[in-house]
């Protein structure tokens, strides 16, 4: 926690909780995943983006009946915003989806999502992964 202020008025400013944070990771994944706008999800849900934006940043806490909106107007389950990544979160090893950012790792996850075949996608992922230098045990 730091402190804010000047002269004898101090406030303390929280750093958000890292659950939170994560749970506002997965928001934007799925948001940016779809094409959607902060503005277009707030419109959708009565906020406005500025909110959108504290949500997935983390410094506001999503209640559990707003998450429950949020995973139906981006068609998942409430389970999507907690999956295996939320013990890492827990422990303060919140991973960044920064890479979500990027212009290309965006079309790279369009492109994935547009293959219909399985077969192709275990292959596509297996051509990424020896690109990349992982190894992996899977023999799909």
């Amino acid at each position: 926690m730091s402190l804010i202020g000047s002269g004898e008025k101090l406030m303390s400013v929280k750093a958000p909780n890292p659950v939170d944070k994560y749970v506002g990771s997965r928001i934007r994944m799925r948001r940016i995943m779809l094409g959607m706008s902060q503005e277009k999800l707030g419109e959708s849900l009565g906020l406005t983006f500025q909110q959108i934006q504290k949500y997935e940043q983390g410094a506001n806490r999503v209640g559990a009946a707003r998450l429950s909106q949020i995973a139906e107007t981006l068609g998942v389950p409430v389970s999507f915003f907690y999956d295996s990544g939320l013990n890492n979160a827990k422990q303060g090893e919140v991973e960044s989806l920064l890479f979500m950012d990027a212009n290309f790792s965006l079309r790279l996850l369009r492109a994935y999502r547009a293959i219909k075949d399985v077969r192709l996608r275990r292959r596509f992922v297996t051509l990424a992964e020896a690109l990349a230098g992982i190894e992996t045990n899977d023999d799909n």
